[in-house]
């Protein structure tokens, strides 16, 4: 288990103050709730007390002071510790995401194949989520309770030694071995869980994708049956969970009524005084001790699941590698050099590529055409690495790419995909991807070069929101885009897959265009369907 948790708990480290800060208050609003319940029951019963001696002269003034000022303190120090501790979490949170992006990035086509985009969006929301776990339902309760029991023990050891004693080791005692218990309780239970979630998930955004393909085929009912029976389970066992948690409150309560029994047979073997009250009350108040942590142990078995899938991703290792530092290249032009290429994608009885050979002579522009299947995209992903040949080498600029470190590669090629992503941002920040440096002039002169400039007439201009997948613009208009990016990328090289796809006619021709007068000083490799793309090419390569 701890070697699971391992790397999350040693990120701790980069937030030790925040969390120190964390444990502080949460310690606080403990110590002033103990304070407050156990002030003012003693000043009750001494104000009995008073009344059944006798006496007629009682200092009541700097007790209720106490009984305001711990209320006060509990309700302040509860608000900022709250504030704090899920401050902290989020950045911890936040920094495991990034992480997690980080990690998935230089992966392979190959790797990331292995991976539902289901499966990944639950593993970056709901597994890392689950993780929060750790610090505020876990970590910072049980050294809070640690703590609070210590100082307990040494407030009270002054008044009574036995009578403190018997409190510590029924407090610690409970510490120790209920969470263990509904730890083991739950601990399936939890694994159960994690996985539901994640099928459930799967399952419910692969419905709602094919939902076509499911009503032509009739798969509709069998397979929506299928999602509520995943369904019936998941929530038949978080109820099983709901009640474990409900039976571990209900244990912890009946813990604390004994232990206040127990505690009010002994202090009145000693002395009969208002200190009966003073013990009684903290009795009660251990309730409040113990009562986070054994739920918090009943969801370790799901934050342990969530953990192994998280580092599932984060101990992975790239199976494309890039050297450290690679050769110097010339990146104002680009010679491309196919040399005897084989390539075959995992599993498959055919090679797409065999003894493929081609050289492209800087400033060419080379169409490649060919039968779907035949490899045309994947001569792409060869040249930028996403997938690594089976033998034989590619040369860029008489330099073999697999020489060349990752930066230098990324900054030789400019992509085009067929599939243009646009962020629910402004146009300034959709832009940027194609260069992060790049000034807002640049930016307005290149809307200008891929006749984007009526983008510009808007009262945001730059700053006009595109929403999600660009539903504010055309296709052509998202082709555009997606050419304005690799002309800001600024290489010498651009490789473009299918970006006359899905535009009519009229489009089209203004896109060949454009990537004609754009792109005549630039080496230029583009895939294509349509021998309409003629006039763009210098040569087209039949695969």
């Amino acid at each position: 288990m701890l070697a699971i948790l391992r790397p999350y708990i040693a990120l701790y480290k980069h937030y030790f103050g925040q969390i120190l800060l964390g444990l502080f208050l949460s310690i606080l609003t403990l110590f002033a709730s103990v304070f407050l319940l156990s002030l003012s029951g003693w000043f009750l019963a001494s104000t009995a007390f008073v009344g059944v001696a006798g006496l007629y002269t009682f200092n009541y003034m700097l007790p209720a002071a106490g009984v305001r000022a711990a209320a006060i303190i509990r309700t302040a120090a509860r608000y900022m510790e709250r504030l704090v501790d899920h401050n902290t979490t989020f950045k911890i949170l936040a920094y495991l995401r990034t992480l997690a992006f980080r990690k998935i990035l230089p992966l392979s086509a190959n790797q990331l194949a292995h991976y539902q985009r289901a499966d990944l969006l639950n593993r970056f929301i709901v597994d890392i989520d689950a993780l929060d776990h750790l610090y505020l339902k876990l970590f910072s309760p049980i050294v809070t309770a640690l703590v609070t029991i210590v100082v307990l023990f040494i407030g009270l050891a002054n008044i009574n030694l036995p009578i403190a004693l018997i409190i510590t080791i029924i407090l610690t005692t409970t510490l120790l071995v209920v969470p263990v218990i509904f730890y083991q309780a739950g601990k399936q239970l939890g694994k159960t869980l994690a996985k539901q979630q994640s099928e459930y998930r799967l399952l419910l955004i692969n419905y709602l994708q094919g939902q076509a393909e499911l009503i032509l085929f009739n798969a509709q009912p069998r397979y929506r049956a299928k999602l509520d029976k995943l369904e019936s389970n998941w929530l038949y066992n978080q109820q099983r969970q709901s009640t474990l948690m409900a039976l571990s409150s209900a244990l912890i309560v009946l813990i604390a009524g004994f232990l206040t029994l127990l505690v009010l047979w002994l202090i009145t073997q000693y002395t009969l005084s208002p200190l009966v009250a003073l013990f009684v009350f903290v009795s009660l108040a251990s309730a409040e001790i113990l009562m986070p942590i054994p739920s918090a142990f009943i969801f370790l078995g799901q934050v342990l699941t969530s953990a192994t899938r998280t580092t599932g991703i984060f101990n992975q290792t790239p199976d494309i590698q890039f050297v450290s530092k690679g050769k110097a290249i010339d990146l104002t032009t680009a010679k491309l050099k196919f040399e005897q290429i084989n390539f075959s994608y995992p599993n498959q009885p055919f090679a797409i590529l065999t003894d493929f050979s081609l050289t492209v002579e800087q400033g060419e522009h080379i169409g490649i055409i060919g039968k779907t299947g035949c490899g045309k995209s994947t001569l792409l992903s060869l040249v930028n690495r996403t997938w690594e040949a089976s033998s034989g080498n590619i040369y860029f600029n008489d330099t073999p790419i697999n020489q060349l470190d990752e930066k230098t590669l990324r900054q030789a090629i400019a992509m085009v995909p067929q599939v243009i992503t646009i962020f629910s941002e402004t146009l300034r920040k959709n832009l940027l991807i194609g260069n992060p440096n790049a000034t807002d002039q640049q930016l307005i002169e290149v809307l200008y070069q891929v006749e984007l400039d009526k983008l510009l007439t808007t009262e945001q201009g730059l700053d006009m929101l595109i929403g999600q997948g660009g539903r504010t613009l055309s296709g052509g208009e998202i082709r555009r885009i997606g050419i304005a990016r690799a002309l800001l990328h600024n290489s010498p090289l651009i490789l473009m897959d299918e970006p006359t796809e899905s535009l009519d006619q009229r489009t089209e021709q203004q896109i060949i265009q454009l990537i004609k007068q754009t792109c005549k000083d630039k080496t230029l490799i583009m895939v294509t369907h349509r021998l309409t793309d003629n006039p763009l090419f210098d040569r087209i390569i039949s695969l």
